[in-house]
């Protein structure tokens, strides 16, 4: 898969435009607009060519054109679901921790629908879980089957006609880690989105769960990496000593540096030095982190084509080994067929309430 050097041009300069000319053959226009899609940013960077007065090929152009519009008309659907969830849970009085997706790209893009989102990603107090369960099943949604109190568990998902609802109870879990959520909670601030009451992270518990995020899952859409450096640049007083020693707390720190070292490096996300040193993983981590997610690398989603290659490339940058190969023993376990229990395959299977667990 050929990668395009020009949506790293354009993601590294903004918000000012690129100082060097935009692609003029066909095939270089092409692969622009391929790798917007590919990261999930066709409707920014379709923003962006306007601004930097860069101009495609007309097949590119009407390409990227539709593009967006698909991912827009996606958005919007998004945004329903996410709109109809806060009401239910409302009614209940649960309040969630709007995580990613239409909440971030409302906080941080020039227009929401520029960045890609599938689903919607809420975040309770665990006390709270089996309460939005059922107030989200009261509007349709259907619990998928899951076991919460598996130690790499962090959502409950619930599917219906309109969309995905992931409600964490946990922030994330990787690496044969977990991010526990209630702190998070605790700490979140409240704010509105379209008439809802809703909570956001504070600024610095977000540049440590969106850099989590992202090196999680290799960092292989530079959506992600964009959102880390909109981020600092909308938070210009972001406390980093803060941000490292939270990192540091999470027994995570070498994810948070993969994914800030990255947006830094490529993009220029404005991180200090100092931060960079303060999380940094040992120098082969550095070094291997450093060559596995170059700019072409990122730019091509290598690692997520090839299977093999990301489990590798997961083992050796995991902060422990132990739980990292703790959790893939337990992932290769999974992949056996279950016991009989007498249920139709595929049903949903009841909730635990994950209240009792830590």
């Amino acid at each position: 898969m050929s990668s395009s050097p020009d949506l790293l041009t354009l993601l590294h300069a903004w918000p000012e435009v690129p100082d060097v000319p935009g692609p003029s053959d066909e095939g270089a226009c092409e692969a622009l607009v391929k790798a917007a899609v590919r990261h999930g940013l066709a409707g920014f960077v379709e923003h962006a060519l306007t601004k930097a007065e860069w101009t495609l090929t007309p097949d590119a152009r009407a390409l990227l054109s539709r593009e967006a519009r698909t991912a827009a008309a996606r958005g919007m659907r998004v945004r329903s679901l996410l709109s109809r969830s806060l009401t239910a849970l409302a009614a209940l009085g649960v309040t969630p921790v709007l995580l990613k997706g239409y909440g971030l790209a409302r906080r941080l893009y020039p227009e929401p629908l520029q960045r890609a989102t599938n689903d919607v990603d809420l975040l309770v107090p665990r006390a709270r879980v089996l309460c939005a369960v059922h107030a989200l099943e009261g509007m349709g949604l259907t619990t998928q089957a899951g076991d919460v109190d598996r130690d790499d568990a962090h959502h409950v998902e619930l599917t219906g006609p309109d969309g995905l609802v992931e409600l964490h109870y946990r922030a994330l879990a990787g690496y044969g880690q977990a991010l526990e959520g209630d702190a998070l909670v605790a700490r979140a601030e409240d704010a509105m989105l379209d008439g809802h009451p809703v909570r956001y992270l504070c600024a610095e518990d977000e540049a440590v769960y969106l850099s989590l995020h992202a090196s999680n899952h290799l960092l292989q859409r530079l959506a992600w990496l964009f959102d880390l450096k909109l981020l600092a640049r909308a938070h210009p007083r972001l406390d980093w000593d803060r941000v490292v020693t939270r990192a540091r707390r999470t027994g995570l720190p070498h994810l948070v540096w993969y994914a800030w070292d990255a947006a830094h490096r490529l993009l220029d996300a404005p991180v200090p030095p100092w931060v960079l040193k303060a999380l940094a993983p040992p120098r082969w981590q550095r070094a291997l982190a450093t060559r596995l997610f170059s700019g072409p690398r990122l730019v091509g989603a290598d690692l997520a084509r090839n299977k093999p290659a990301w489990v590798a490339a997961k083992l050796a940058l995991a902060p422990r080994a132990r739980p990292m190969v703790r959790y893939a023993l337990r992932r290769l376990r999974g992949l056996r067929p279950p016991p009989e229990t007498g249920a139709e395959p595929g049903a949903p299977r009841p909730v635990r309430s994950p209240a009792g667990r830590r």
